[in-house]
């Protein structure tokens, strides 16, 4: 049996594919809920994720195991637009004339910036289009130094930075350029007349998550099972023991049990690993405050808008400028997202309440027609490792798949802290790491064909 910590999407990859090769699999997840940071909230009409998600053209693994699933017809590609949110001015940023009328950039600036989302290095005279296509080769440059020489100072300082203050905050001159190139060329396909091609299941991600479910069986997923220790012994992992006690044991009370496993993959973030391997992982994280506000009128024109100003979100994205809103019974459903780096943030220490007023009141003073009346709730969804922070010299720092040499012969790591996940992470991420993890216990034990 192949135990899996952790029912997040990766764990749930893996099990899929591993059920593929003719293993048996188990997944124990610590909480109550499957599917980690793709979770969902009940509106009334479908489901809606707690933290946005969106798929760009360039993410063709998840994709293909949707249509294994029999899924294919439920990804519909759309238009997501979006805004630059700029001296109490939303730029709209979507087609070529609106990217010409933007005035906070020279033509100059604009062509340079162009020509880098292009992939295309025009500083010698002569355009190399293959300048962009080895991201670690910019691995150790800052952001800064990168923007500030493929196009030029003023598109980092008014249009750049403001961006990653808004993302990374404090941390933002720690950030590699390859992130940085990684996300511009992450993103993919654009309408030219339109703006951005992006994804989206009919239903939401939930129907993803539930037909992963069903795949791998319910059956071979426990939930509310902490795995509390992994045993390696004579350089080969033997067992899992899990918990699924409850805060109501009494004292001396176990609901312990240990499992034999022939192989053990950690699909969880690398904090975990590291309590039950010892196997440190110098990858630091960064906390995400989101909110999903249901509102009686729209708030925005676009789809996604970037904050430039020191505001306590960095963007605020409005799902049914995406997606039709009579899904979700005609609420007009908005998120607003912030990132925080440490824990004495003072977003991060506030209770919801106080986060709501400090958002409706921000957005109040940015759009002077907003009526917070028209908000009839916001969700707050908190995550304390939502993103990995991607400092200089991150691939130095990723797990390996395969824990043989590191912790003992048969322990994997497929987390968010996987090379997978770079350089952004991804739902995508999640199932190339689950995959690359199963693949590698396939050809060890030599069923690396589908069954």
């Amino acid at each position: 049996m192949i135990g899996i910590v952790g029912g997040g999407i990766a764990g749930l990859a893996a099990a899929y594919r591993l059920q593929t090769r003719g293993h048996e699999v188990q997944i124990f997840e610590a909480t109550e809920d499957i599917g980690g940071l793709a979770a969902v909230y009940e509106t009334p009409g479908d489901d809606i994720e707690k933290f946005y998600h969106h798929l760009s053209k360039s993410e063709e693994t998840i994709v293909e195991l949707a249509e294994g699933l029999g899924l294919g017809d439920r990804v519909e590609w759309r238009v997501g637009t979006n805004g630059y949110y700029v001296d109490g001015v939303a730029h709209p940023l979507n087609t070529p004339w609106e990217i010409l009328a933007y005035p906070h950039m020279s033509l100059y600036d604009k062509f340079r910036l162009g020509m880098l989302t292009l992939g295309i290095d025009v500083r010698g005279g002569t355009p190399d289009v293959d300048a962009y296509d080895d991201l670690a080769a910019y691995e150790h440059d800052t952001v800064r130094e990168f923007v500030a020489e493929h196009t030029t100072q003023s598109v980092y300082e008014n249009f750049v930075d403001p961006l990653l203050d808004g993302k990374y905050g404090s941390r933002k001159d720690e950030i590699s350029a390859a992130w940085f190139l990684g996300r511009v060329r992450f993103r993919g396909e654009r309408d030219p007349l339109r703006g951005e091609i992006l994804g989206y299941f009919d239903g939401g991600f939930g129907v993803l998550l539930d037909a992963l479910v069903n795949a791998v069986g319910r059956e071979n997923i426990t939930t509310g099972a902490r795995v509390t220790d992994l045993t390696v012994s004579d350089g080969d992992v033997e067992s899992l023991t899990v918990d699924r006690g409850s805060p109501d044991d009494g004292p001396g009370e176990s609901a312990a049990a240990t499992h034999a496993v022939d192989a053990a993959v950690v699909a969880a973030m690398p904090n975990v690993l590291e309590q039950l391997t010892g196997y440190g992982c110098e990858v630091d994280f960064q906390g995400a405050v989101c909110g999903l506000a249901t509102m009686e009128a729209s708030l925005l024109d676009t789809y996604w808008l970037n904050v430039a100003h020191d505001a306590p979100f960095g963007a605020l994205v409005e799902h049914t400028n995406f997606v039709d809103r009579e899904r979700y019974g005609g609420d007009h459903l908005l998120y607003i997202a912030a990132y925080v780096q440490d824990s004495d943030e003072e977003l991060w220490r506030m209770d919801d309440d106080e986060v709501r007023e400090t958002w409706l009141s921000e957005i109040e003073s940015m759009f002077p027609d907003f009526d917070r009346e028209s908000v009839s709730e916001v969700r707050i969804a908190r995550n304390p490792r939502a993103a990995p922070i991607y400092e200089r010299g991150y691939l130095d720092l990723v797990v390996p798949y395969h824990l043989d040499e590191e912790v003992g012969e048969g322990v994997y790591y497929a987390g968010m802290a996987s090379e997978a996940q770079y350089p952004e992470r991804s739902l995508n991420g999640g199932v190339v790491a689950g995959y690359e993890v199963a693949d590698r216990i396939a050809s060890q034990t030599g069923t690396s064909g589908p069954q």
